[in-house]
Protein backbone atom coordinates (compact mmCIF):
# COMPACT_ATOMS: atom_id res chain seq x y z
CA UNK A 1 0.00 0.00 0.00
CA UNK A 2 0.94 3.60 -0.97
CA UNK A 3 0.08 6.93 0.11
CA UNK A 4 -2.99 8.90 -2.01
CA UNK A 5 -1.11 11.35 -4.07
CA UNK A 6 -3.04 13.72 -6.43
CA UNK A 7 -1.72 15.27 -9.49
CA UNK A 8 -2.68 18.80 -10.89
CA UNK A 9 -2.32 18.28 -14.70
CA UNK A 10 -2.32 22.51 -15.81
CA UNK A 11 -3.64 20.14 -19.04
CA UNK A 12 -4.55 16.82 -20.18
CA UNK A 13 -5.26 14.80 -22.73
CA UNK A 14 -8.71 12.99 -22.31
CA UNK A 15 -10.29 11.07 -24.53
CA UNK A 16 -8.98 12.85 -27.75
CA UNK A 17 -9.56 16.25 -25.90
CA UNK A 18 -7.08 18.63 -23.90
CA UNK A 19 -8.79 19.73 -20.87
CA UNK A 20 -7.41 22.37 -18.56
CA UNK A 21 -7.11 22.04 -15.03
CA UNK A 22 -7.01 18.39 -14.19
CA UNK A 23 -6.97 16.78 -10.87
CA UNK A 24 -5.28 13.36 -10.22
CA UNK A 25 -5.88 11.52 -7.56
CA UNK A 26 -3.26 8.06 -7.33
CA UNK A 27 -3.71 5.29 -5.08
CA UNK A 28 -1.86 2.01 -4.78
CA UNK A 29 0.00 2.74 -8.20
CA UNK A 30 -3.63 3.58 -9.73
CA UNK A 31 -5.76 6.28 -10.81
CA UNK A 32 -8.60 6.65 -7.90
CA UNK A 33 -10.57 9.83 -9.70
CA UNK A 34 -9.78 12.29 -12.23
CA UNK A 35 -11.65 15.76 -11.34
CA UNK A 36 -11.81 18.59 -14.43
CA UNK A 37 -12.47 21.99 -14.07
CA UNK A 38 -10.29 22.53 -11.26
CA UNK A 39 -8.16 25.74 -12.46
CA UNK A 40 -5.92 25.58 -9.20
CA UNK A 41 -3.70 22.93 -7.71
CA UNK A 42 -5.21 21.36 -4.60
CA UNK A 43 -3.76 21.51 -1.69
CA UNK A 44 -0.56 19.28 -1.42
CA UNK A 45 -0.94 18.15 -5.02
CA UNK A 46 1.98 17.82 -7.23
CA UNK A 47 2.07 20.03 -10.02
CA UNK A 48 2.65 18.76 -13.93
CA UNK A 49 2.75 22.05 -16.07
CA UNK A 50 1.89 21.35 -19.68
CA UNK A 51 0.30 18.50 -21.46
CA UNK A 52 -0.29 15.13 -19.61
CA UNK A 53 -0.89 12.55 -21.85
CA UNK A 54 -1.02 8.75 -20.58
CA UNK A 55 2.89 7.07 -20.91
CA UNK A 56 3.95 6.41 -23.89
CA UNK A 57 4.38 2.50 -24.81
CA UNK A 58 7.26 1.65 -27.27
CA UNK A 59 5.68 -1.39 -29.10
CA UNK A 60 9.36 -2.77 -30.64
CA UNK A 61 12.55 -2.32 -28.87
CA UNK A 62 16.06 -4.54 -29.32
CA UNK A 63 17.79 -2.80 -26.29
CA UNK A 64 21.26 -3.73 -27.39
CA UNK A 65 21.21 -2.08 -30.77
CA UNK A 66 21.45 1.30 -28.92
CA UNK A 67 24.98 0.56 -28.86
CA UNK A 68 24.68 0.69 -32.85
CA UNK A 69 23.78 4.47 -32.53
CA UNK A 70 25.58 6.75 -34.46
CA UNK A 71 28.24 3.53 -36.14
CA UNK A 72 26.02 2.05 -38.95
CA UNK A 73 24.21 5.70 -40.16
CA UNK A 74 26.85 6.95 -42.51
CA UNK A 75 28.36 4.31 -45.91
CA UNK A 76 26.24 2.60 -48.21
CA UNK A 77 24.48 -1.06 -47.46
CA UNK A 78 21.38 -2.63 -46.65
CA UNK A 79 19.63 -4.22 -43.95
CA UNK A 80 21.55 -7.10 -44.85
CA UNK A 81 24.92 -5.37 -44.25
CA UNK A 82 23.48 -3.69 -41.27
CA UNK A 83 23.02 -7.05 -40.19
CA UNK A 84 26.26 -7.99 -39.42
CA UNK A 85 27.54 -5.40 -37.43
CA UNK A 86 24.38 -6.08 -35.63
CA UNK A 87 25.70 -9.37 -35.09
CA UNK A 88 29.09 -8.52 -34.37
CA UNK A 89 27.83 -6.48 -30.80
CA UNK A 90 25.45 -10.02 -30.26
CA UNK A 91 27.94 -11.73 -29.76
CA UNK A 92 29.75 -9.54 -26.94
CA UNK A 93 26.66 -9.18 -24.41
CA UNK A 94 27.02 -10.95 -21.23
CA UNK A 95 23.98 -11.04 -19.00
CA UNK A 96 25.85 -8.00 -16.58
CA UNK A 97 26.94 -5.71 -19.78
CA UNK A 98 23.42 -6.23 -21.28
CA UNK A 99 21.89 -5.37 -18.20
CA UNK A 100 23.97 -2.16 -17.92
CA UNK A 101 23.37 -1.46 -21.61
CA UNK A 102 19.35 -2.45 -21.12
CA UNK A 103 19.07 -0.34 -17.53
CA UNK A 104 20.62 2.61 -19.28
CA UNK A 105 18.53 2.21 -22.64
CA UNK A 106 15.19 1.99 -20.40
CA UNK A 107 16.35 5.04 -18.91
CA UNK A 108 16.60 6.93 -21.80
CA UNK A 109 13.25 5.34 -22.89
CA UNK A 110 11.96 7.16 -19.57
CA UNK A 111 13.34 10.44 -20.44
CA UNK A 112 11.29 10.03 -23.51
CA UNK A 113 8.03 9.75 -21.85
CA UNK A 114 8.10 5.89 -22.01
CA UNK A 115 6.08 4.76 -19.36
CA UNK A 116 6.35 0.34 -20.82
CA UNK A 117 8.59 -1.15 -23.48
CA UNK A 118 8.34 -4.46 -25.17
CA UNK A 119 11.49 -5.99 -25.68
CA UNK A 120 11.98 -8.61 -28.48
CA UNK A 121 14.02 -10.69 -26.64
CA UNK A 122 16.42 -13.33 -28.57
CA UNK A 123 20.07 -12.97 -26.93
CA UNK A 124 19.55 -16.13 -24.60
CA UNK A 125 22.22 -18.55 -24.00
CA UNK A 126 26.41 -17.94 -24.21
CA UNK A 127 28.28 -17.95 -27.46
CA UNK A 128 28.56 -20.96 -29.36
CA UNK A 129 24.80 -21.68 -28.03
CA UNK A 130 25.61 -22.89 -24.62
CA UNK A 131 22.79 -22.40 -22.00
CA UNK A 132 23.94 -20.01 -18.75
CA UNK A 133 23.17 -22.06 -15.40
CA UNK A 134 20.14 -19.93 -15.54
CA UNK A 135 18.67 -20.34 -18.81
CA UNK A 136 17.11 -17.41 -18.52
CA UNK A 137 19.52 -15.39 -17.16
CA UNK A 138 19.84 -12.75 -20.20
CA UNK A 139 15.67 -12.17 -19.97
CA UNK A 140 16.21 -11.66 -16.23
CA UNK A 141 18.70 -9.34 -17.07
CA UNK A 142 15.91 -7.34 -19.01
CA UNK A 143 13.44 -7.18 -16.69
CA UNK A 144 15.70 -5.98 -13.96
CA UNK A 145 17.14 -3.19 -15.71
CA UNK A 146 13.44 -2.42 -16.38
CA UNK A 147 12.64 -2.11 -12.84
CA UNK A 148 16.04 -0.06 -12.26
CA UNK A 149 15.02 2.31 -14.91
CA UNK A 150 11.68 2.67 -13.49
CA UNK A 151 9.44 1.57 -16.35
CA UNK A 152 6.99 -1.73 -17.15
CA UNK A 153 8.49 -4.59 -19.18
CA UNK A 154 6.62 -6.70 -21.56
CA UNK A 155 9.96 -9.70 -22.27
CA UNK A 156 8.93 -10.80 -25.45
CA UNK A 157 10.73 -13.89 -25.40
CA UNK A 158 11.35 -15.15 -28.60
CA UNK A 159 12.09 -18.31 -30.19
CA UNK A 160 14.85 -18.21 -33.19
CA UNK A 161 15.74 -21.57 -34.70
CA UNK A 162 16.96 -21.59 -38.09
CA UNK A 163 19.34 -18.89 -40.48
CA UNK A 164 16.32 -19.49 -43.46
CA UNK A 165 14.30 -22.07 -44.45
CA UNK A 166 15.47 -25.49 -43.95
CA UNK A 167 19.27 -23.80 -42.97
CA UNK A 168 20.58 -24.07 -39.45
CA UNK A 169 21.47 -21.21 -37.38
CA UNK A 170 24.55 -19.78 -39.06
CA UNK A 171 27.82 -18.66 -36.17
CA UNK A 172 26.48 -16.06 -34.94
CA UNK A 173 22.71 -17.44 -34.26
CA UNK A 174 23.60 -20.25 -32.09
CA UNK A 175 22.85 -18.41 -28.94
CA UNK A 176 19.82 -17.10 -30.44
CA UNK A 177 18.35 -20.94 -30.55
CA UNK A 178 17.03 -23.49 -28.71
CA UNK A 179 17.35 -26.45 -31.00
CA UNK A 180 13.30 -26.32 -30.92
CA UNK A 181 10.02 -25.10 -29.93
CA UNK A 182 9.18 -27.17 -26.99
CA UNK A 183 12.31 -26.50 -25.87
CA UNK A 184 12.04 -22.77 -26.54
CA UNK A 185 8.63 -23.21 -24.85
CA UNK A 186 9.81 -25.19 -21.96
CA UNK A 187 13.01 -22.35 -21.03
CA UNK A 188 10.10 -19.80 -21.42
CA UNK A 189 7.95 -21.20 -19.16
CA UNK A 190 10.69 -20.84 -16.50
CA UNK A 191 10.01 -17.07 -16.45
CA UNK A 192 8.05 -15.48 -14.25
CA UNK A 193 6.09 -12.46 -14.17
CA UNK A 194 6.49 -9.40 -11.75
CA UNK A 195 4.58 -6.25 -10.83
CA UNK A 196 6.64 -4.70 -13.47
CA UNK A 197 7.24 -6.74 -15.82
CA UNK A 198 4.66 -9.47 -17.87
CA UNK A 199 6.20 -12.47 -19.90
CA UNK A 200 4.95 -12.67 -23.56
CA UNK A 201 6.68 -14.31 -26.73
CA UNK A 202 7.73 -13.71 -30.55
CA UNK A 203 8.19 -15.33 -33.27
CA UNK A 204 11.52 -13.88 -34.80
CA UNK A 205 10.42 -14.11 -38.17
CA UNK A 206 9.20 -17.19 -40.92
CA UNK A 207 12.72 -17.55 -41.93
CA UNK A 208 14.04 -18.28 -38.27
CA UNK A 209 10.86 -20.91 -36.95
CA UNK A 210 10.48 -23.59 -39.75
CA UNK A 211 6.86 -23.54 -40.49
CA UNK A 212 6.29 -27.12 -38.62
CA UNK A 213 6.81 -25.39 -35.36
CA UNK A 214 5.47 -21.77 -36.00
CA UNK A 215 1.81 -23.68 -34.03
CA UNK A 216 4.10 -24.35 -30.97
CA UNK A 217 4.74 -21.08 -30.14
CA UNK A 218 1.30 -19.30 -31.12
CA UNK A 219 0.12 -21.75 -29.24
CA UNK A 220 2.60 -21.39 -25.65
CA UNK A 221 0.93 -17.99 -26.49
CA UNK A 222 -2.52 -18.94 -26.30
CA UNK A 223 -2.75 -21.21 -23.81
CA UNK A 224 -1.31 -17.93 -21.25
CA UNK A 225 -3.58 -15.10 -23.42
CA UNK A 226 -0.15 -13.45 -23.62
CA UNK A 227 0.83 -11.05 -26.73
CA UNK A 228 3.27 -12.80 -29.74
CA UNK A 229 4.78 -10.50 -32.12
CA UNK A 230 6.47 -11.25 -35.28
CA UNK A 231 8.82 -9.78 -37.93
CA UNK A 232 6.85 -9.81 -40.59
CA UNK A 233 7.47 -8.56 -44.35
CA UNK A 234 10.62 -6.59 -43.95
CA UNK A 235 12.51 -7.42 -46.27
CA UNK A 236 11.21 -8.28 -49.78
CA UNK A 237 14.60 -11.25 -49.87
CA UNK A 238 11.88 -12.60 -47.09
CA UNK A 239 8.98 -12.62 -48.66
CA UNK A 240 10.75 -13.94 -52.22
CA UNK A 241 12.49 -16.82 -49.88
CA UNK A 242 9.06 -17.94 -48.21
CA UNK A 243 7.27 -17.96 -51.92
CA UNK A 244 10.42 -20.33 -52.64
CA UNK A 245 10.06 -23.09 -49.81
CA UNK A 246 6.52 -22.69 -49.58
CA UNK A 247 4.50 -21.30 -52.17
CA UNK A 248 3.20 -18.38 -49.43
CA UNK A 249 3.69 -15.11 -48.40
CA UNK A 250 5.10 -14.96 -44.85
CA UNK A 251 1.60 -13.57 -43.86
CA UNK A 252 -0.61 -16.50 -45.65
CA UNK A 253 1.98 -18.98 -44.29
CA UNK A 254 1.78 -17.48 -40.51
CA UNK A 255 -2.42 -17.71 -41.15
CA UNK A 256 -1.67 -21.29 -42.15
CA UNK A 257 -0.41 -22.08 -39.05
CA UNK A 258 -2.46 -19.99 -36.55
CA UNK A 259 -0.50 -17.23 -35.88
CA UNK A 260 -2.13 -14.42 -36.76
CA UNK A 261 -5.09 -12.83 -34.51
CA UNK A 262 -6.06 -10.79 -32.01
CA UNK A 263 -3.13 -10.54 -29.14
CA UNK A 264 -0.51 -11.03 -32.32
CA UNK A 265 1.12 -8.28 -33.22
CA UNK A 266 2.98 -7.80 -36.93
CA UNK A 267 6.19 -5.89 -36.21
CA UNK A 268 6.82 -4.02 -39.87
CA UNK A 269 4.27 -5.22 -41.98
CA UNK A 270 5.75 -3.35 -44.74
CA UNK A 271 5.80 -5.58 -47.95
CA UNK A 272 2.25 -6.88 -48.19
CA UNK A 273 0.38 -8.42 -50.65
CA UNK A 274 -3.62 -6.85 -50.36
CA UNK A 275 -4.49 -10.46 -49.87
CA UNK A 276 -1.78 -10.26 -46.76
CA UNK A 277 -3.58 -7.00 -45.81
CA UNK A 278 -6.96 -8.53 -45.90
CA UNK A 279 -5.32 -11.37 -43.86
CA UNK A 280 -3.66 -9.18 -41.19
CA UNK A 281 -6.64 -6.58 -40.82
CA UNK A 282 -9.25 -9.50 -40.99
CA UNK A 283 -7.74 -11.57 -38.27
CA UNK A 284 -7.40 -8.25 -35.75
CA UNK A 285 -3.60 -8.55 -36.07
CA UNK A 286 -1.84 -5.82 -34.73
CA UNK A 287 0.52 -3.62 -36.62
CA UNK A 288 3.60 -1.82 -35.25
CA UNK A 289 5.51 0.53 -37.34
CA UNK A 290 9.00 1.57 -36.65
CA UNK A 291 9.41 4.56 -38.68
CA UNK A 292 13.00 5.60 -37.54
CA UNK A 293 14.19 2.48 -37.94
CA UNK A 294 12.12 1.29 -41.18
CA UNK A 295 13.94 4.63 -42.70
CA UNK A 296 17.66 3.92 -41.11
CA UNK A 297 17.69 0.93 -42.37
CA UNK A 298 16.26 1.44 -46.10
CA UNK A 299 13.66 -1.51 -45.49
CA UNK A 300 10.69 0.96 -47.22
CA UNK A 301 7.12 2.23 -46.63
CA UNK A 302 4.80 0.24 -44.88
CA UNK A 303 1.23 0.46 -45.71
CA UNK A 304 -0.18 1.57 -42.26
CA UNK A 305 -3.05 3.32 -43.34
CA UNK A 306 -4.57 0.59 -45.43
CA UNK A 307 -4.09 -2.29 -42.35
CA UNK A 308 -5.56 -0.17 -39.84
CA UNK A 309 -8.43 0.44 -42.34
CA UNK A 310 -8.55 -3.28 -42.74
CA UNK A 311 -8.91 -3.66 -38.83
CA UNK A 312 -5.61 -3.99 -37.70
CA UNK A 313 -4.51 -1.91 -34.48
CA UNK A 314 -1.40 0.26 -34.95
CA UNK A 315 1.21 0.90 -32.59
CA UNK A 316 4.50 2.16 -32.46
CA UNK A 317 8.34 1.29 -31.70
CA UNK A 318 11.76 2.52 -31.74
CA UNK A 319 13.24 -1.07 -32.84
CA UNK A 320 16.78 -0.24 -33.47
CA UNK A 321 17.05 2.72 -30.99
CA UNK A 322 18.27 5.28 -34.07
CA UNK A 323 16.56 7.90 -31.65
CA UNK A 324 14.47 7.59 -29.09
CA UNK A 325 11.52 9.26 -29.49
CA UNK A 326 7.50 7.88 -29.50
CA UNK A 327 6.40 11.60 -30.67
CA UNK A 328 8.90 11.76 -33.65
CA UNK A 329 7.58 7.68 -34.48
CA UNK A 330 4.14 9.02 -34.42
CA UNK A 331 4.85 11.96 -36.88
CA UNK A 332 6.99 9.73 -39.01
CA UNK A 333 4.01 7.71 -40.17
CA UNK A 334 1.51 10.57 -40.86
CA UNK A 335 4.61 12.17 -42.47
CA UNK A 336 5.39 8.97 -44.12
CA UNK A 337 2.46 8.52 -45.61
CA UNK A 338 2.01 11.71 -47.47
CA UNK A 339 5.40 11.22 -49.38
CA UNK A 340 3.80 7.62 -50.21
CA UNK A 341 0.54 8.95 -51.37
CA UNK A 342 1.13 12.93 -51.72
CA UNK A 343 -1.47 13.54 -49.71
CA UNK A 344 -1.70 14.85 -46.14
CA UNK A 345 -4.14 14.09 -43.48
CA UNK A 346 -4.18 10.59 -43.29
CA UNK A 347 -4.48 10.60 -39.37
CA UNK A 348 -5.66 13.39 -36.82
CA UNK A 349 -3.03 13.89 -33.93
CA UNK A 350 -5.73 11.89 -31.58
CA UNK A 351 -5.42 8.60 -33.77
CA UNK A 352 -1.35 9.11 -33.52
CA UNK A 353 -1.71 9.79 -30.00
CA UNK A 354 -4.08 6.56 -29.69
CA UNK A 355 -1.24 4.43 -31.13
CA UNK A 356 1.46 5.83 -29.13
CA UNK A 357 -0.50 4.93 -25.59
CA UNK A 358 -3.74 2.92 -25.63
CA UNK A 359 -2.74 0.80 -28.46
CA UNK A 360 0.80 -0.11 -28.31
CA UNK A 361 -0.01 -0.73 -24.78
CA UNK A 362 -3.09 -3.45 -25.36
CA UNK A 363 -0.06 -4.95 -28.26
CA UNK A 364 1.76 -5.27 -25.23
CA UNK A 365 -0.25 -6.84 -22.97
CA UNK A 366 -1.09 -3.57 -20.58
CA UNK A 367 -4.57 -3.41 -21.83
CA UNK A 368 -4.97 -1.35 -18.15
CA UNK A 369 -2.75 1.63 -19.28
CA UNK A 370 -3.10 3.98 -21.71
CA UNK A 371 -5.52 6.47 -20.58
CA UNK A 372 -5.86 9.15 -18.06
CA UNK A 373 -9.53 7.89 -16.26
CA UNK A 374 -10.71 5.92 -12.95
CA UNK A 375 -8.72 2.42 -12.78
CA UNK A 376 -6.38 2.69 -15.04
CA UNK A 377 -2.88 2.28 -14.11
CA UNK A 378 -1.08 6.11 -13.23
CA UNK A 379 1.25 6.24 -16.07
CA UNK A 380 1.62 9.99 -17.03
CA UNK A 381 4.16 11.70 -19.56
CA UNK A 382 4.04 15.73 -19.71
CA UNK A 383 5.01 17.32 -22.82
CA UNK A 384 6.00 20.98 -22.01
CA UNK A 385 4.54 23.69 -23.87
CA UNK A 386 7.13 26.55 -23.15
CA UNK A 387 10.00 25.03 -25.10
CA UNK A 388 11.53 26.55 -28.59
CA UNK A 389 9.68 23.80 -30.45
CA UNK A 390 6.14 23.92 -28.45
CA UNK A 391 5.54 27.62 -27.29
CA UNK A 392 3.18 29.53 -29.64
CA UNK A 393 0.04 27.42 -30.26
CA UNK A 394 -2.96 27.50 -28.24
CA UNK A 395 -2.44 25.21 -25.37
CA UNK A 396 -6.19 23.44 -26.86
CA UNK A 397 -3.84 22.39 -30.12
CA UNK A 398 -1.50 20.68 -27.72
CA UNK A 399 -2.24 16.97 -29.23
CA UNK A 400 -1.06 18.79 -32.34
CA UNK A 401 2.23 20.39 -31.00
CA UNK A 402 2.95 17.36 -29.46
CA UNK A 403 2.75 14.62 -32.41
CA UNK A 404 3.61 17.60 -34.82
CA UNK A 405 6.20 19.69 -32.98
CA UNK A 406 7.31 18.24 -29.95
CA UNK A 407 10.17 15.83 -29.33
CA UNK A 408 11.52 14.05 -26.65
CA UNK A 409 13.35 16.43 -25.55
CA UNK A 410 10.66 18.37 -24.24
CA UNK A 411 8.99 15.49 -21.98
CA UNK A 412 9.00 17.41 -18.92
CA UNK A 413 8.06 14.39 -16.27
CA UNK A 414 7.36 10.91 -16.27
CA UNK A 415 5.08 9.07 -13.72
CA UNK A 416 4.96 5.61 -13.18
CA UNK A 417 2.74 3.95 -11.02
CA UNK A 418 2.20 7.03 -8.87
CA UNK A 419 5.99 7.09 -8.33
CA UNK A 420 8.01 10.21 -10.60
CA UNK A 421 10.61 8.27 -12.80
CA UNK A 422 11.77 11.29 -14.77
CA UNK A 423 10.72 14.93 -12.83
CA UNK A 424 11.65 18.42 -14.53
CA UNK A 425 13.76 16.81 -17.47
CA UNK A 426 16.05 15.09 -14.75
CA UNK A 427 15.76 11.03 -13.98
CA UNK A 428 15.29 10.68 -10.33
CA UNK A 429 16.69 6.69 -10.28
CA UNK A 430 19.59 6.83 -12.78
CA UNK A 431 21.08 9.80 -12.18
CA UNK A 432 23.54 10.39 -15.04
CA UNK A 433 21.95 8.78 -18.31
CA UNK A 434 24.35 10.12 -20.72
CA UNK A 435 27.23 8.56 -18.48
CA UNK A 436 25.75 5.36 -18.08
CA UNK A 437 24.79 4.87 -22.17
CA UNK A 438 28.31 5.94 -22.78
CA UNK A 439 30.06 3.53 -19.74
CA UNK A 440 27.73 0.55 -21.55
CA UNK A 441 28.19 0.83 -25.38
CA UNK A 442 32.17 1.79 -24.20
CA UNK A 443 32.23 -1.54 -22.20
CA UNK A 444 31.10 -3.56 -25.47
CA UNK A 445 33.15 -1.79 -28.13
CA UNK A 446 36.21 -2.40 -25.51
Amino acid sequence: MTSPTTYWLEHAWLGGNVEPGVAVDVRDGRIAAVRTGTPAPPPGAEILRGLTLPGLANAHSHAFHRALRGTVQVGSGTFWTWREVMYSVADRLTPDTYHALARAAYAEMALAGITAVGEFHYVHHAPGGTPYADPNAMGEALVAAAAEAGIRITLLDTCYLSSGFGEPPNTHQTRFSDGTADAWAERCSLLKEQDHARIGAAIHSVRAVPAGQLATVARWAEERRAPLHVHLSEQTAENDACRAAHGRTPSQLLADHGVLGARTTGVHNTHLTDEDIALIGGSGTGTCMCPTTERDLADGIGPAAALQRAGSPLSLGSDSHAVVDLLEEARAMELNERLRTRTRGHWTAAALLRAATADGHAALGWTEAGSIESGALADLTTIALDSVRTAGPLPRLGAETAVFAATAADVRHTVVGGRHVVRDGAHTLVPDVPEALARAVDHLRA
